[in-house]
């Protein structure tokens, strides 16, 4: 049996993508070298980004796999080395693709990532559990899916994923989202810390700029949907986010208490204020099943029809149909899920609030996108 030639090797490795930055390793620049032995051994170089990259041994092992698939060989052996500085300039030029610095890519008229801010009037509606199950839902789909933690005070995204001790690539001044194990990345304020239990104590223009950095600084590379967990009311944050990103959608999250759904009308009215289309509301905890007689009897802990009728104040405040995307139940799984980073959709997809997220998530990117808040990039000329 003939050894492999590197063509072959490099061939394969192009197969194996960067965990980060989600592309192959041949293309950004980090195989190094190859070198094949008569005898079938191979040995492979690879530059990570930086120093002490937390994906290294994720690099190792898929390198390794793609390599020893190939007729021939008889070992592989994985040398890392590290960038450096030029070979990050040269890398952060690829990732850029000569854009602007501290562009925001889902704000250009070219954009195909669907933007969808989760918002609420108040906070304790499950807003952040909201975002991050329909995220997993969304990936389970095969959708390519990314969450901005923009709650910039209670930024509680990295814990319900299992990564809340993770901290982001930089290359240079560009920042690698954090990937999870189901394949949604996320960025978050409490990631950019120094200490998790630090306190975020800033006012409005600290505020725009940790949103804007979130955006334009981050390598999101090509994304389906982009979700972003808004801080709980009409503050900076959401005034923000209409100036950056007036094409973003957004989905209101309330439960059935009236003073939930009050409130939550005015988180609904702030997008309409910031030209953004309200495309659904939320309904959490909505019922809770019966211990004792099961499903069929709903005891409804928090009241009923509070998302029906933000829905419906809604609707005839902007004049067009903003929909009861779905009622949530309660379940106590559902919190627990988020507690211990394992949420419901992935940890028992057969529950009923994990069948209704999912139904949630995918009437959201089923359908029809407006042209509200979209730039065309079309430019008027005048008559020859």
């Amino acid at each position: 049996m003939s050894v492999p030639t590197v063509e072959r090797v490099t061939e394969a490795l192009a197969s194996v993508n960067d965990p980060e930055i989600k592309r192959p390793i041949t293309e950004l620049g980090m195989v190094d070298a190859v070198e094949v032995a008569e005898d079938g051994a191979v040995v492979v170089h690879v530059l990570l980004t930086v120093a002490g990259c937390p994906l290294k041994d994720t690099i190792n092992r898929d390198v390794t796999a793609a390599v020893t698939a190939l007729d021939g060989v008889t070992g592989v052996r994985v040398d890392l080395g590290v960038m450096d500085a030029d070979q990050r300039g040269r890398l952060k030029e690829t990732l850029a693709g000569g854009q602007a610095q501290r562009e925001i890519p889902f704000a250009q008229p070219g954009s195909l990532t669907r933007v969808i801010a989760v918002a609420s009037g108040k906070g304790g509606v499950g807003k952040s559990s909201v975002t991050v199950n329909l995220a997993l839902a969304m990936a389970r789909d095969g959708l390519r899916v990314g969450i901005v933690d923009a709650d910039i005070y209670g930024h509680s995204v990295p814990a319900m994923l299992g990564v809340a001790d993770h901290r982001p690539t930089q290359v240079d001044d560009l920042i690698m989202p954090v990937p999870t194990a189901s394949g949604v990345s996320v960025i978050s304020i409490g990631m950019l810390k120094p200490r998790r239990d630090q306190v975020v104590a800033w006012r409005g223009p600290m505020l725009d700029r940790a949103l804007v950095q979130m955006l334009a600084d981050v390598y999101w590379g090509d994304l389906d949907v982009l979700l972003l967990d808004l801080p709980p009311g009409t503050g900076d944050i959401a005034i923000s986010l209409g100036q950056h990103l007036p094409n973003a959608e957004v989905l209101v999250v309330t439960t059935p208490q009236e003073a939930a759904a009050e409130v939550a009308e005015r988180a609904g009215t702030m997008a309409s204020m910031m030209h953004q289309r309200v495309v659904g509301v939320v309904e959490n905890m909505s019922w809770l099943a019966c211990p004792h007689c099961g499903p069929e009897h709903r005891l409804d802990v928090f009241g009923s029809g509070g998302g029906e009728r933000v829905a419906s104040t809604l609707s005839e405040r902007f004049g067009y149909e903003v929909r009861l995307s779905g009622s949530i139940p309660l379940d106590p799984s559902l919190r627990e899920g988020g507690d211990v980073g394992k949420p419901i959709v992935e940890a028992d997809p057969t529950a009923p609030a994990a069948l209704e997220l999912s139904r949630v998530a995918t009437e959201l990117v089923g359908r029809g996108r407006g042209l509200a808040g979209m730039q065309l990039g079309l430019t008027p000329t005048g008559r020859a």
